[in-house]
């Protein structure tokens, strides 16, 4: 499941409202959606009869020959293209009906499975099977919606919109029940494709910032240490007052350098979340807060160190946002657990009209949640109040060790 921040009429620990692709109701006026409509249904016979013929040859040229060397072969070879009948078909919908169907997982790699892998993956793929049916379907279905189309732009042309909406239900019906990925594991293996790469780029991202703050701060700040010391070692024989005056300014910059690597090392992970938990390490990011926050954190243990951390990280963003951006004058942080999730509401009595694309990072926050199966849920009418839920899967601390020493 991605994560979107999305707002929220009513509730804000209700996951929202859920992506519609269904077209504004029918009426008597021809607008664009119904023409699609009627392109649809006048294609359907074309490419029905186009896909009857191809599920025809192959399964009467495949099946009968499974008795032989070469018939599974060419079963499985025509199950593979049906793949790409199906794909067609669901772009033309996407296109023309506002379908949105998500592309089931590819066939496995010949060279990489074998032939007999290959082979056997083939015959038994779901999508190739379905997309055979939907063959057979569609070429009675396209013969009467091509003629009750035609008939109806001549005859029914004052409500051929309403009757094409019909048509085309049935149409939506057949491409999200047999042209989707084959069951719920398909949908799950394309969403965590999508998310691994999420984390890939924002681990790449990371360490680009880590990386930039090492070089410009600490970095640069040790290199002029190293080099005042170096003048103060020169000038220690000739002139101790300026020597010792170099000192004192080295001891200040050392001080200085530790503060930076102190704040990078807490922007990596805070030893205050390490040592005492979340509760500790939230309390101590709100009272850097510009804003007054109140802290309220129920949580009978401590969830595994992950989501500790990217709980602590996003109330830590979420307050940053609050003090450059809000021009609140208090807030308040709750952090609890209900059954197998850990919820996060962050409030705050500003301005109002957060929002994605706000420039205030709030879209990555969403990536990062919606990469541990996280939802992130926005709601900030102009005005204010700000109300932001941020929800986390909740694992145990014990098991996450029981893991981690099962993987060493």
């Amino acid at each position: 499941m991605t994560a979107r921040a999305m707002p929220l009429p009513d509730d804000p620990k209700s996951p929202g409202p859920s992506y519609d692709d269904r077209p504004p109701p029918a009426r008597f006026a021809y607008d664009r959606h119904t023409w699609k409509e009627i392109a649809h249904l006048l294609v359907n016979l074309p490419l029905g009869i186009a896909g009857f013929v191809y599920a025809v040859v192959v399964l009467a040229v495949g099946v009968p020959l499974t008795v032989t060397v070469v018939g599974l072969p060419l079963l499985a070879a025509g199950l593979s293209g049906a793949r790409l009948l199906s794909r067609a078909e669901r772009a033309r919908a996407r296109k023309l009906l506002g379908v949105h169907v998500e592309e089931p997982s590819p066939m496995p790699v010949f060279g990489g499975i074998g032939v007999f892998g290959w082979l056997w993956s083939s015959l038994k793929d779901p999508v190739g099977w379905r997309t055979m049916l939907y063959a057979f379907i569609r070429l009675p279905w396209g013969v009467l919606t091509f003629a009750v189309t035609i008939a109806g732009l001549f005859v029914l042309w004052p409500v051929l919109p309403f009757v094409v909406r019909g048509l085309t239900n049935v149409d939506r019906a057949m491409v999200r029940g047999l042209l989707c990925p084959s069951d719920e594991l398909e949908r799950r293996i394309a969403e965590l494709e999508s998310d691994r790469g999420v984390v890939v780029d924002t681990a790449a991202a990371d360490l680009r910032r880590i990386e930039r703050d090492l070089h410009d701060g600490a970095q640069a700040r040790l290199v002029a240490l190293a080099m005042g010391l170096g003048l103060a070692k020169e000038k220690l024989l000739e002139d101790p007052e300026v020597a010792a005056s170099m000192v004192d300014e080295a001891h200040g910059e050392v001080k200085l350098a530790l503060q930076e690597l102190r704040d990078l090392a807490r922007g990596i992970h805070p030893a205050v979340l390490t040592d005492r938990g979340l509760n500790a390490a939230l309390s101590s990011v709100a009272s850097r807060c510009t804003v007054p926050v109140k802290v309220t954190a129920d949580l009978p243990e401590r969830p595994a160190a992950a989501i500790e951390g990217i709980a602590y990280f996003t109330v830590s963003e979420l307050l940053q946002n609050v003090s450059k951006h809000s021009g609140a004058k208090s807030a308040s942080v709750e952090v609890w657990r209900a059954d197998d999730r850990l919820l996060i509401q962050v409030w705050d009595d500003g301005r109002g009209g957060a929002g994605p694309d706000g420039g205030t990072g709030l879209a990555g926050l969403a990536e990062r949640l919606g990469s541990v199966d996280g939802l992130f849920v926005i709601v900030s009418p102009q005005g204010g109040p700000t109300t932001i839920t941020a929800e986390l899967p909740w694992r145990d601390r014990a098991q996450d060790h029981a893991s981690g020493s099962r993987g060493r």
